[in-house]
């Protein structure tokens, strides 16, 4: 069967190598069978980024409609989940760049603040860890996932490229469709707004 925790690099296990044999062979109970076991978990990862549950429904059925269409692809390097997940979050981004666009929130309101004298108000805490990291700390975890959701969208989107999904720099500013020095700026700003969110939890 299919696990939420397969790894980039594991080998896949004899049932996974049946299940994709079936895929290519176009077997709709293999399909029904993924789409079952990974259904909800895809789907998570579209709500991430898409914050409209609409939306991400969308993005999850394009991508599942997109994986089965190229099964003849997939070579077996990465688990059946890490390839879908990616295609997933391919979606998801599609999604927003062809959705109508609304004016975007500006992120200074969320940024440290300053005193007169040009000293932070309260002093700025360094981002030591992760967003990954912090979202798998229980006691900081649903602070964070609010932090990252009231982000506002090209902020939201280079932090969970570069910080949950891991992607390279030049990897996320391709799929951002902008520079590296843009992605890195968004996700510098992105974390200190995390920073100061995990600061006040502690405070």
């Amino acid at each position: 069967m299919l696990t939420d925790t397969a790894s980039v690099v594991a080998p896949l296990v004899p049932a996974d190598v049946d299940l994709v044999r079936r895929l290519k062979a176009g077997d709709e109970e293999a399909y029904a069978i993924v789409v079952r076991a990974m259904g909800g978990r895809m789907l998570s990862v579209a709500r991430r980024f898409l914050q409209d549950e609409e939306l991400a429904q969308d993005a999850v059925q394009d991508a599942f409609l997109s994986a089965f269409r190229s099964m003849h692809t997939f070579d077996g390097g990465a688990q059946l989940a890490t390839w879908l997940h990616r295609i997933v979050v391919n979606a998801s981004l599609m999604k927003l760049r062809t959705r109508r666009r609304k004016p975007e929130v500006s992120i200074e309101p969320m940024l440290p603040t300053f005193g007169e004298d040009g000293q932070h108000a309260i002093p700025p805490v360094a981002w030591t860890v992760s967003a990954e990291d912090a979202l798998l700390r229980s006691e900081t975890r649903d602070r964070v996932r609010a932090a990252i959701a009231e982000l506002p969208e090209s902020y939201r989107t280079a932090l969970l490229l570069r910080d949950i999904e891991e992607r390279s720099t030049r990897e996320a500013a391709d799929l951002l469709g902008i520079t590296e020095n843009a992605l890195k700026l968004r996700l510098h700003r992105a974390r200190q707004v995390l920073a100061t969110t995990l600061q006040a939890v502690a405070a």
